[in-house]
């Protein structure tokens, strides 16, 4: 059964850390997406890295362009 912890409170780049330097831990990659209603959406994916990396990039990227939008 996995066991499944609470992040609140837990920057990005401290999530990316710990798993920057676990990753031969890692088995597959869960996520959790929080809507602008209030509701939320739960996953888990074993993609390739070289994959999960693109997908981290292109949604950092459209976060960086819509908070740049607000300066």
């Amino acid at each position: 059964m996995a066991k499944i912890e609470s992040l609140h409170g837990t920057t990005t780049a401290e999530i990316f850390q710990t798993g920057m330097d676990n990753l031969a831990q890692i088995e597959a990659v869960a996520l959790t997406v929080l809507w602008k209603d209030g509701s939320m959406t739960a996953g888990w994916s074993n993609v390739a890295a070289p994959q999960l990396a693109l997908m981290v990039l292109a949604l950092d990227e459209k976060q960086r362009r819509d908070n740049l939008g607000d300066i």
